[in-house]
């Protein structure tokens, strides 16, 4: 990840993979401290094994690092799932750690803003003293890098994160509504609900989304985004469907959980998006199931667009297929398009889940479309979004 700050693109890619291959170690990444947390700017390794993600913040309280540099832990950490004076912290068990090395990066007043650190599954039986000067020297360098040309740019990333924050604290969320209908009779059956932020001075909704991800608040951003839309989901006459975009992280966000399940009496559906990819899918299908149990039901967008669509809609089994916008544009002149779409009907019919056409805007593909057996379509064709209170007034 490319964050602006010096320690993210390929250079520290590239520093941090072999500090992980010189230790034997599965993952490696260098964070940088803010208010409390370690944000992660770049991480390499076996991320999805050890459940990092770059981009993820994590308190700095919990963390190996903070004891690292009070001088609570050591630099070099083996067996760490027996040591007491670790195996009972959240952190090695969330991120399956064994063994651990870990040196801060300093500012040019040596003060620690971020840390390098390698970690494994297994116990590091091999780690020792020189294990540890190797992190240090390789902590070393991206501390001169930093000091050398981006220590602006570092704060420049701590402000981006006091912006956003800032925004989340207003709290200026409006949500729009697009509907999703029955296309032999035009009638609505549901609606997708979509987030405005009139507040926020910069390129779009996707634009701010984008930047909180960027800095460690996606997930915030998400559940304010979810809140805005539930409370709209209780004005909305009985047998619409109203659907949240959320991604897998927050899907698997305890907050954001509870807020949904709370809701669980009105008629609601969960679209998993794919701003990221899902690392965890163990994870997601705990959540998906909560949901499911509730009575919320689950969909998956973009199907169609490639491997990794199809690949959630083995693994996740939606109640909602929704085909991508590529598929559907120009399907009525397209017989690859056409054959694809009649491969997901068939598809959807096997395994009981409804199919969604996204990006109608034609009659002639709405004519396509059910031709071959999609029934239910979303796009400028039937409604573009409108605010929620537009609607239900």
């Amino acid at each position: 990840m490319e964050d602006g700050t010096g320690l993210g693109g390929d250079w520290v890619h590239w520093l941090l993979d072999a500090a992980r291959a010189r230790l034997g170690m599965d993952v490696a990444w260098v964070s940088l401290f803010t208010e409390g947390n370690q944000l992660i700017t770049s991480a390499v390794g076996d991320l999805a094994s050890m459940n990092v993600v770059e981009g993820m913040s994590a308190p700095l309280e919990g963390s190996y690092c903070v004891r690292v540099l009070s001088g609570q832990l050591p630099p070099v950490v083996t067996g760490a799932n027996r040591d007491p004076r670790t195996r009972d912290l959240e952190v090695t068990a969330d991120l399956n750690i064994g063994s651990y090395v870990g040196a801060p990066v300093r500012d040019a007043d040596h003060r620690p803003v971020g840390m390098l650190c390698c970690v494994s599954r297994d116990a590091g039986a091999h780690l020792d003293a020189e294990s540890a000067r190797t992190v240090e020297l390789l902590a070393d360098l991206i501390s001169d890098h930093l000091r050398s040309g981006s220590a602006a740019a570092a704060r420049d990333l701590v402000a981006r994160r006091e912006r956003v924050r800032s925004f989340l604290v207003r709290g200026a969320v409006v949500t729009h509504l697009q509907p999703v209908v029955e296309m032999t009779t035009g009638a609505v059956v549901g609606h997708e609900a979509l987030s405005r932020f009139p507040g926020w001075k910069g390129p779009g909704p996707a634009g701010l989304f984008s930047e909180a991800a960027a800095v460690g608040l996606g997930v915030e951003l998400e559940e304010l985004a979810t809140r805005a839309a539930l409370e709209v989901a209780r004005t909305l006459p009985a047998r619409l469907t109203l659907a949240v975009n959320l991604s897998p992280e927050a899907l698997t966000c305890d907050s954001v959980m509870e807020l949904l399940l709370e809701h669980c009496d009105c008629d609601l559906a969960v679209e998993i998006t794919e701003h990221s990819r899902i690392d965890d899918y163990a994870a997601v299908l705990v959540a998906t199931t909560r949901l499911r149990g509730s009575g919320i039901g689950v969909s998956v967008d973009d199907a169609g667009a490639g491997y990794a669509s199809l690949r959630h809609i083995l693994r996740l089994r939606p109640d909602v297929i929704k085909l991508d916008i590529g598929l559907v544009m120009g399907l009525h002149d397209d017989p690859a398009r056409q054959a694809m779409t009649s491969a997901m009907v068939a598809f959807a019919g096997e395994t009981g889940a409804r199919l969604v056409a996204e990006g109608v805007e034609e009659e002639a593909e709405r004519d396509a479309l059910l031709s071959r057996g999609v029934r239910y379509g979303q796009g400028y064709l039937f409604g573009r979004p409108r605010p929620a209170h537009d609607l239900v007034a």
